[in-house]
């Protein structure tokens, strides 16, 4: 008997930059208000450096950077530590939880691409950065919009958050769909595409809508075409850098690669994490 043909199963979104918050401009502000209320200026590309991790991870690597633990010393008399991390992290979560409160809208295309895959029988999950206490508000307000995937992973649930595999083999379970190679992750930052490669699924890069060009869609919008070109090929290295096996303008796009992966898939190909 011949096998039938393989093809995508699951697409397990990001949330901020990738589907809401055109430019991930919630998180950054936060991490930046977050520092200062502890007497510790930082900078917005600072706060955007190590996103899309787990935010007690993001905050530890951020009080690790060089500027910001001499910042710190001359503030506090001291280097930072775990218990100054929870601090941070415990003045960062209500602050992202009222920014994100008015981060939610959609990323154009963003209903349109998840009709078009359900309609295609691929199911919808998410993972993201986010602790449960922030999407508590962010999911009812995506789903009044109309964007509720069937499950959501946040930073906090499991014993590590990215760019371990372990929120992406759970949505996987929870969507009962196998294997990896079936899966396809999209994300617009370095880690989050690190996650899907570390759990062996396609990775698909988002280049303009995100963390990487951090612009909102009207600030996108006044960019010159070789102002737009030039911020497309930075993020493409470094999505690339990072492992996507295919990456893409916004989510609008991701049907079409989503067709492409199932092409490849036909044709005997493997995600980069997988070692294709």
């Amino acid at each position: 008997m011949t096998a039938a043909p393989r093809s995508v199963g699951a697409v397990i979104l990001d949330w901020a930059g990738t589907m809401i918050d055109h430019g991930s401009r919630a998180p950054a502000g936060a991490f930046v208000r977050a520092f200062a209320t502890f007497g510790v200026a930082i900078t917005e590309a600072q706060a955007r450096g190590p996103m899309g991790r787990a935010k007690r991870d993001h905050i530890r690597a951020v009080a690790a950077l060089p500027d910001v633990a001499a910042a710190w010393r001359a503030r506090h008399g001291r280097e930072p530590d775990e218990a100054d991390g929870d601090a941070i992290l415990a003045a960062f979560e209500p602050m992202t939880v009222a920014a994100a409160a008015d981060h939610t809208a959609l990323i154009p295309g963003a209903l349109a691409t998840v009709e078009a895959l359900r309609a295609r029988g691929v199911r919808i999950g998410s993972t993201t950065g986010y602790t449960r206490p922030i999407m508590q508000v962010v999911l009812p307000l995506a789903a009044a919009a109309g964007y509720a995937p069937e499950v959501t992973v946040c930073a906090g649930d499991l014993a590590e958050g990215r760019p371990s595999p372990l929120m992406m083999w759970y949505a996987m379970a929870r969507l009962g769909v196998w294997p990896a190679d079936r899966v396809v992750k999209v994300d617009d930052t370095p880690i989050g595409l690190a996650e899907g490669g570390a759990a062996g699924t396609w990775t698909v890069g988002v280049a303009l809508t995100g963390n990487i060009a951090a612009l909102s869609a009207e600030e996108l919008a006044t960019l010159t075409p070789e102002a737009r070109a030039a911020l497309r090929a930075r993020a493409m290295v470094e999505l690339h850098a990072a492992g996507a096996d295919l990456v893409i303008d916004s989510v609008a796009a991701l049907p079409d690669a989503v067709a492409e992966i199932d092409r490849r898939l036909v044709a005997g190909a493997r995600p980069r994490g997988a070692g294709g």
